[in-house]
């Protein structure tokens, strides 16, 4: 069984019958946890060990843990500042915060690994215009070289602990002050605009070799009708052929309003993502949505998706206690600690 093309949610912090069942049919590909599906370090290992056991190849297991105000488990974990830190500090000093950036990268990501958590949708490359409170200090600045340069450490620091690397929102969407989640945003820029500014980041990430990308929920009116997510304009004209992105696209979930516009139907709406270039869909916080995406989707078979989406499992072994005792754990958390409490801190390390 190859890992199918629907990732999606379960209720609580152990599996029901009724989550085993769902999660062993062929078009599931992976999980996404929230807050909720955490109530100690140790369930949630447990949590996590008992998915990976129930297929071969394991299903992906995954969580939204930017930092600031999207870290989804607290207890027992790190407090990772919001991107906007390291973009002051990078003000300071372009060199030490990208150390303190990598260091944060890796810091987020190594404590997921210990729980064998395959990925973290993560980092954000949209730009902070200061517009859209749903971005706001999720992104790392307002200059896209600046977005690209500390993306590149956090995605190094990911990558130094067994992680790949997932850059969101393509191609965009600091400059729209509607929320997907509750409205759909529209855009009305023209393409050269969004290349110079918004894609930069992604552009350079690709070069550095970005595992994968989530497309925006917005319509950019001047270059196609449909939001990037379920625009072939965009997936496949514009990310896979003119940027020449060989990573994983995931959609946005497929429960935001953002995506209503794809139809009234989940089944639709995850078809018509598909069709226009994702990997692999996002169905959250539905269950009944998830099912009738999962029974619709007939016989969709995609080998080179298989492909990209087993290069998402994470990598390496990483024992939680062991970690906690390195000096290199102790270091990073201090260092983050220092200067989220105080950001014009000069830097002594």
């Amino acid at each position: 069984m190859s890992l199918g093309p629907v990732m999606l949610d379960i209720a609580g912090t152990v599996l029901s019958d009724e989550d085993r069942a769902v999660l062993l049919h062929p078009h599931v590909g992976g999980v996404i946890l929230f807050t909720r599906n955490f109530e100690s370090v140790e369930q949630l290992h447990a949590l996590i060990r008992e998915i990976h056991a129930l297929r071969e190849p394991r299903l992906l297991v995954s969580v939204d843990h930017e930092g600031g105000r999207v870290q989804r488990f607290r207890d027992g974990f790190s407090h990772i500042p919001p991107a906007r830190l390291f973009g002051q500090l990078y003000e300071q000093d372009h060199q030490k915060a990208r150390v303190l950036t990598r260091q944060a990268g890796w810091l987020m990501a190594i404590e997921l690994r210990a729980l064998e958590i395959d990925f973290s949708f993560a980092p954000v490359l949209d730009l902070d215009y200061g517009v859209s409170n749903v971005i706001g200090d999720r992104a790392f600045h307002h200059k896209p070289e600046i977005v690209a340069e500390l993306a590149h450490a956090w995605m190094q620091g990911m990558a130094d602990a067994g992680m790949a690397a997932t850059g969101k929102h393509f191609p965009g969407h600091g400059a729209v002050a509607a929320d997907s989640h509750h409205a759909i945003p529209v855009d009305g820029r023209d393409y050269n605009e969004i290349y110079a500014h918004d894609i930069l980041p992604f552009r350079r990430m690709i070069g550095y070799g970005l595992s994968a990308i989530m497309p925006a929920h917005i319509i950019y009116d001047n270059i196609d009708r449909l939001p990037a997510g379920f625009s072939p304009v965009w997936l496949k004209q514009i990310l896979r052929e003119r940027l020449q992105f060989q990573g994983v696209i995931f959609s946005d979930d497929l429960d935001m309003e953002g995506a209503s516009v794809a139809g009234e139907q989940y089944s639709d709406r995850a078809r018509s993502a598909l069709q226009a270039g994702c990997d692999m869909v996002l169905v959250c916080n539905n269950r009944t949505a998830a099912v009738e995406a999962l029974d619709n989707l007939g016989e969709y078979n995609d080998p080179v998706a298989h492909l990209r989406l087993a290069r998402m499992h994470g990598r390496g072994e990483v024992e939680r206690q062991q970690l906690h005792s390195s000096s290199q754990w102790r270091q990073v958390t201090e260092h983050l600690d220092k200067y989220s409490a105080n950001p014009t801190l000069a830097f002594d390390f």
